[in-house]
């Protein structure tokens, strides 16, 4: 067990690369940032996986980041749910990203219901992507959001705290969104190795 745990934290450090994974086909999920999708190696969001998203401090454009594809999908009737969101979402400013808000549903959820709630609507199939705020996750709990974004072919997108960047997680993509300087760091991307270079927040805020 401890050689598989060793080996999993050297594909998250990026010193080990899985080679089987570049002839991966292209996303069918633009993140709607150019820049963004071409530094991730599928050209966007990982179909049907889980997206971890850390982030420095609230309200520093980690919603700006997901607008665009949440904008695709609700106006192509793809329902949205939002569960356990730190703040009640401002309706203008979804309406100004062109979400189409009869197609977003918020789930109010505490401690361990916000996971168990984030994976019954993954496994459901019934969604485009879904969205949770997870106040504790473990490796064992985000596993299994992978499993179920697999399971419901449905994107999945985690907010956790900048500082959990330290740990291993299953995520098929780890983001780092920076308060200072303000930009963007792939931590972890399936299909090939993490991109050195950050993203300046101009280039998708």
């Amino acid at each position: 067990m401890s050689a598989v745990v060793a080996l999993e934290h050297l594909f998250d450090s990026r010193r080990l690369w899985r080679a089987q994974d570049v002839a991966r086909a292209p996303s069918r999920q633009a993140t709607g940032h150019a820049a963004l999708d071409a530094l991730l190696p599928g050209g966007g969001w990982p179909d049907s996986a889980l997206s971890e998203l850390l982030v420095a401090a609230p309200g520093i454009g980690e919603l700006r980041l997901l607008w665009p594809t949440l904008a695709r999908l609700t106006q192509a009737g793809e329902r949205v749910v939002l569960i356990a969101p730190p703040h009640l979402p401002y309706p203008q400013a979804w309406l100004a990203a062109q979400v189409d808000l009869r197609q977003l549903s918020i789930v109010h959820a505490k401690g361990r219901d916000t996971l168990w709630a984030a994976e019954q609507c993954l496994r459901s199939g019934s969604c485009g992507a879904v969205l949770c705020w997870p106040q504790q996750a473990d490796d064992r709990a985000l596993r299994r959001l992978q499993v179920a974004a697999e399971t419901g072919q449905t994107l999945a997108f985690a907010y956790r705290p900048l500082g959990e960047a330290i740990n291993p997680s299953p995520a098929a993509l780890r983001l780092a969104i920076e308060a200072r300087p303000a930009q963007l760091r792939v931590l972890k991307c399936r299909g090939g190795l993490a991109p050195a270079q950050p993203l300046p927040a101009a280039a998708w805020s």
